[in-house]
């Protein structure tokens, strides 16, 4: 890829991100739509609790529960496990 297409990738890029920054203004926010009843906010606990521990306890709970009803406890591969080799080539001189 040239110089010039890269530059053209990034500007279109650029102007794409630019201009959905620009549409997507936070200021909207502050406007309140008719039957809008927001409840109490979130306490720094409350929210980390909500965001942060209760995904990292359900990540444990489910990965303990896979551990420990996993059955592929090493299992007998009874067909490479009887196969053996020996050997016993001889090289013939010419």
């Amino acid at each position: 890829m040239d110089k010039k297409n890269a530059l053209r990738a990034g500007a279109l890029a650029a102007g794409t991100t630019l201009m959905m920054l620009l549409m997507s203004s936070p200021a909207l926010a502050l406007a309140r739509d008719d039957g809008d009843d927001p409840g109490p906010g979130l306490s720094v606990i409350q929210t980390l609790g909500l965001y942060v521990l209760a995904p990292l306890a359900l990540f444990a709970v489910i990965a303990g529960l896979v551990m420990a009803l996993d059955k592929s406890q090493k299992k007998k591969d009874t067909t490479s496990s009887n196969i053996t080799t020996k050997g016993d080539a001889q090289a013939t001189k010419a």
